[in-house]
């Protein structure tokens, strides 16, 4: 089946106040950056007005037209100069492991009766588009990183001092601060889990991992709380 994939392609640089047009690449496309999309366009001015991010499209799968799903909705991307927005893609994979990321212009997703339609579009098609990459912003990811080992470190004081405590209550007291202890130490063995994915992973990857540390992070301050 032919796609709209493999003929005239866009290139748009995702710079502060440009939309720069180019031919086909094969670099990674880049938030931020020189971005490249396998698709041919003819609005450069579409915008998401009337589509709610979350209930609409974030985690949504995408069919083609012949109702097969081709991926998931992984993010939303708007220019700098809110030109032209980007539906980011997801194709294969399990669970961000494998799965390959493209922008795709939000003109070329439809919503049919509630289900996102691509027209012409094949999981083969996406896999072969540049991979879309966030642009890295290591200081960002560095601050991100060191809020979650500062929380896993007072999980980490207050089990001690949990510890302390029950060593020398009585009974019925010591059961319920070993409770607390071994339900703070669960957070914060989950907690640990979920940053060690992210530092395991690229630095370009690590937004794909920022909502589980943040869920793992933000029931751990609960527990401190």
């Amino acid at each position: 089946m032919k796609t709209n994939f493999s003929a005239s392609t866009l290139a748009i640089t995702l710079a502060f106040g440009a939309l720069a047009l180019g031919t086909t690449s094969t670099q990674a496309q880049v938030a931020g950056g020189s971005t490249t999309v396998g698709v041919s366009i003819i609005e450069t001015t579409q915008l998401a007005a009337g589509w709610s991010v979350k209930k609409t499209l974030l985690g949504k799968t995408v069919y083609n037209e012949a109702g097969t799903a081709v991926g998931k909705v992984q993010d939303l991307i708007v220019a700098p100069d809110r030109n032209v927005s980007y539906v980011i893609v997801g194709a294969g994979g399990f669970i961000g492991i494998g799965r390959h990321d493209v922008a795709v212009p939000i003109a070329q997703i439809v919503d049919q009766g509630g289900r996102l339609v691509m027209n012409g579009a094949t999981k083969d098609a996406i896999k072969a588009m540049p991979t879309f990459n966030y642009a890295q912003d290591t200081g960002q990811r560095a601050r991100f990183m060191a809020q979650a080992e500062r929380d896993i470190a007072a999980g980490k004081v207050r089990v001690h001092a949990l510890e302390q405590t029950a060593s020398t209550a009585v009974t019925d007291a010591k059961a319920k601060l070993d409770s607390e202890v071994k339900s703070l130490q669960d957070d914060i063995k989950a907690a640990d889990a979920k940053l060690s994915e992210m530092k395991q992973a690229s630095a370009a990857r690590w937004k794909e991992f920022e909502a589980g540390v943040s869920a793992a992070t933000a029931r751990l301050r609960k527990a401190l709380a």
